[in-house]
């Protein structure tokens, strides 16, 4: 059947924006740091007794993030698990960004495994096309990390990031724009980047099928169903550069949120306790990187059972200092323990964050206990930064213990295949280190 509708725009590339992502990221650095893996099926998230990450041999079998391990095991009995090794993907992580940044100083690292590039006024600094930079860039990550990446090209983020989907792993898609309309028509509304499960429900009760319905209605019809955001994707998927790429680490506007699952689950009261505070301290150390302060503190124990329950709190004042919070997370956690019952993670979420800019003080506030409390958190910034995170601790962690030696519990590769002079928090920033004799 002959297509008869019309391109959005004819322009092919008033912009060019680059989305690039890691095919099943996790388990293929960890493939590139042992090539006998290849071919197996392999996950990561021997942990957590759930799956991580799957690689693509893995996937094909049916096997795919969240799965009990398990389970997993039932369907494939030679299924390779390791542990995450987070630390070693940052690395790889890092490499791909700065193979990016060879060919333009516009990156956004959106998450550690997948990144948008600004390609735009580059081609003739580089004598090729758009086409061309963004395949010398997905070339030289696979051949200097060994890890694949998809790739695609469009006038936008969000066209960008749907074209990169639509052929993985190891895909490469370029959208200019006489050709938008013909990917929208193939995309699902469950596959547009920014529409929920709601938004989608939403739609549908409409007519809409698709991608190509949504940008086909009028902007003051998403405006007057969807608000700001429905205009914005509406724009985006019309080859509209609404969101540009950002350069700098964003901070977070919404929430901070830390989980830390333990094996084995723990009924011991100061145990528990211990790993949320644990949990605190380090939603509070990347609060202050980014420079911010909560006002709000939601706690979430999660029981054996898998079953969850949480509990939130309004501070009187916005706080950047764990040692303001820890009266507020004890009172929560004291509503939410159970006594005899077996909890197996714990969870911290800080809401309401603001701009720790404007030091703002209560009228009966203790004003020089607050500043004693700041001026502590800036003490321990420093020493994690010389010495690696939680150096310093609250008394609490005076009761956390090492979880048994089980296979949850079993080191990554790296960190159990130590350098002279290493320990497991100091490290020569290096995944691997392969020399000729």
């Amino acid at each position: 059947m002959k297509d008869e509708s019309a391109p959005l725009t004819i322009q092919s590339y008033p912009q060019a924006i680059m989305h690039f992502d890691g095919d099943a990221f996790f388990a293929a650095v960890e493939t590139a740091m042992h090539p006998a893996l290849r071919g197996r099926p392999v996950v990561t998230g021997r942990e957590r007794g759930i799956i991580a990450c799957a690689n693509y041999p893995a996937k094909a079998l049916g096997i795919k993030r969240g799965v009990a391990l398990h389970e997993a095991r039932r369907i494939c009995p030679e299924l390779v698990v390791l542990p995450s090794d987070y630390e070693t993907y940052s690395i790889y992580s890092k490499r791909m960004f700065d193979i990016a940044r060879k060919y333009t100083p516009t990156v956004e690292e959106y998450s550690i495994d997948e990144g948008f590039a600004d390609l735009g006024g580059l081609r003739r600094l580089h004598r090729m096309s758009y086409d061309d930079i963004a395949r010398e860039i997905q070339s030289e990550i696979e051949a200097e990390l060994g890890l694949t990446v998809s790739v695609g090209l469009s006038l936008s983020k969000g066209l960008a990031k749907l074209a990169s989907d639509f052929r993985k792993p190891n895909g490469f898609t370029a959208l200019p724009g006489r050709y938008i309309h013909l990917l929208l028509q193939r995309t699902p509304l469950e596959d547009v980047w920014g529409f929920g499960r709601n938004t989608v429900q939403m739609l549908r009760k409409f007519g809409l099928r698709n991608a190509y319905d949504f940008v086909s209605k009028p902007e003051a019809w998403a405006k007057a169903r969807m608000g700001k955001v429905g205009v914005e994707i509406w724009r985006e998927l019309r080859g509209e550069m609404v969101h540009p790429v950002q350069t700098s680490e964003v901070p977070p506007r919404l929430s901070i949120s830390k989980t830390k699952t333990f094996s084995p689950p723990s009924a011991e009261r100061e145990h528990v306790r211990a790993r949320l505070v644990r949990n605190a301290e380090s939603a509070f150390i990347k609060l202050r990187r980014h420079k911010m302060k909560t006002s709000s503190l939601l706690v979430v124990l999660r029981r054996k059972n898998y079953d969850s329950s949480g509990v939130e709190a309004r501070l009187n004042r916005a706080t950047s200092a764990i040692g303001e919070a820890l009266p507020a997370i004890g009172l929560l956690f004291d509503k939410l323990f159970a006594p005899g019952t077996e909890y197996r993670a714990t969870t911290i979420v800080l809401g309401r964050l603001e701009p720790d800019s404007v030091r703002q003080y209560e009228l009966f506030s203790d004003n020089l206990r607050i500043e004693k409390l700041e001026h502590v958190s800036e003490a321990i910034d420093r020493v994690n930064a010389r010495f690696g995170k939680h150096k310093i601790n609250t008394g609490s962690a005076l009761y956390l213990r090492e979880d048994s030696d089980s296979e949850r519990n079993q080191l990554p590769w790296r960190k159990g295949t130590l350098l002279e002079g290493e320990t497991r928090r100091q490290r020569i920033y290096l995944p691997r280190w392969d020399m000729e004799v």
